[in-house]
Parts: structure tokens; C-alpha cells; sequence
């Protein structure tokens, strides 16, 4: 049962629109998914609130994220949206429990040092690990992307130091809010009226379900 954490210590850099929008593509292909609130600010669990019950079944869990638990039975997988500031013991439970770690950031120079810095200490579970526990595969998704502008060339620019696979820029646009607001994914919605985002989403769906 693949556990997909969707973490970044930096708060603002999308990491519910991308935990929510992994949870949905997931349940649209079937699997009986679990979307794991650890953020305070319970932005997924507000989301499932408002989320259809027409639309494909998408499961709540509340995990406090200090202590590794094992999902209920018949949840296939688990999407795990973190906490701004995530460090110390959570992170390391957090660790122990993810078979994926995706990591979303943005193009600014706060971003881009508050990323290397938690990448550095993913290597260091990593290293403290490798003996005994499973090692989660991380990668990185860029976030609000505006094409031709020099944050995203800046943030290309930057992306190598991280040696950390990247699956992409996700555009900046108003169809994950607006969507957000009606508990819907770019996966509920007509394909024509999200295009373009379901295009930048190829290289990330293609990681989720193993695919190199």
C-alpha cells in the first residue's frame, strides 16, 4: 500500500493543492484512497468537506504524524498532506511511514533555501536509515510557474544542486482554486476545461504509479 507524503517546512507552496489533487487522481483511477491531514490548519480535511459524494470516495484520516500507525483495512493508498515547519519527531515518523515524498516548491529565493535545507535533512534520515528501514523515493513538482518570467528561470537554475528527480512546473492559474473551493480536482472536471494542467501532470502520475 503505497503512503505519498506531500511535504515542504515552507508554508504557502501548495502542498494541500497537491496533496488533494494526488488524492483525486488516484480515486478517479479506482483505488480506494485516504487522504492523512496533518496540517493544523486541516486544509484537507476542510476540502473533503465540500467534496461530492457523487464524485470518486475519498476516505479522511486524522494522524497527529507523532507516532507511525498503520492506515484502517481496505485503503489501497494514502496521501499524506503535512504541516509548515515539519521537522523533528514528526518528520521522522513521517519519514519511516512515506514510500513517497513529493515535494512542492515555489520560485522564490525563501522557497528555494527552506527546500535545500529539508532535502539535506531527507538525506540525513536517509543515512541514518539505509540499514533497517525502507528508503521513500522524494522528488519535486514546481508550483504557480509563470512561463518566461526569471523566478522560474532562477528556480530551473537551481533545481540540479537539489540532485533530486523533478517532475515538472505546475502553472500558476485560478482553476485549482476555483476548483478547490468545490472539493474538485482537476480530475472531476471536464478534460478540455483543464488542458493544460492535466499535460504538466504526466511526468508526476506517471512517478505516483511507478513508472520511471
Amino acid at each position: 500500500m503505497p503512503v505519498i507524503l506531500i511535504a515542504n517546512p515552507k508554508g504557502g507552496v501548495g502542498k494541500s493543492t497537491v496533496a488533494t489533487n494526488t488524492a483525486g487522481y488516484l480515486a478517479r483511477r479506482g483505488h480506494a484512497v485516504m487522504l492523512g491531514d496533518v496540517d493544523k490548519q486541516q486544509s484537507a480535511r476542510r476540502w473533503l468537506a465540500l467534496r461530492s459524494a457523487d464524485l470518486p470516495r475519498i476516505q479522511g484520516w486524522d494522524f497527529d504524524g507523532e507516532q507511525t500507525v498503520k492506515p484502517p483495512k481496505g485503503v489501497s493508498h494514502v496521501v499524506m498532506d503535512s504541516p509548515a515547519g515539519l521537522s523533528g519527531k514528526k518528520l521522522r515518523a513521517l519519514y519511516k511511514l512515506a514510500d513517497k515524498i513529493l515535494i512542492p516548491l515555489q520560485p522564490s529565493l525563501f522557497d528555494i533555501q527552506a527546500t535545500y535545507d529539508f532535502v539535506q535533512r531527507l538525506q540525513e534520515l536517509r543515512a541514518e536509515g539505509a540499514a533497517t528501514d525502507k528508503v521513500p523515493q522524494v522528488a519535486i513538482v514546481g508550483m504557480r510557474a509563470k512561463e518566461g518570467t526569471l523566478s522560474v528561470q532562477q528556480l530551473q537554475d537551481f533545481l540540479p544542486e537539489l540532485a533530486v528527480p523533478v517532475l515538472g512546473l505546475l502553472r500558476d492559474t485560478q482553476n485549482y482554486v476555483q476548483l478547490a473551493a468545490r472539493g474538485l480536482t482537476i480530475w472531476d472536471v471536464a478534460p478540455s476545461r483543464v488542458e493544460r494542467d492535466l499535460q504538466q501532470w504526466q511526468a508526476l502520475t506517471a512517478w505516483l504509479e511507478g513508472v520511471a
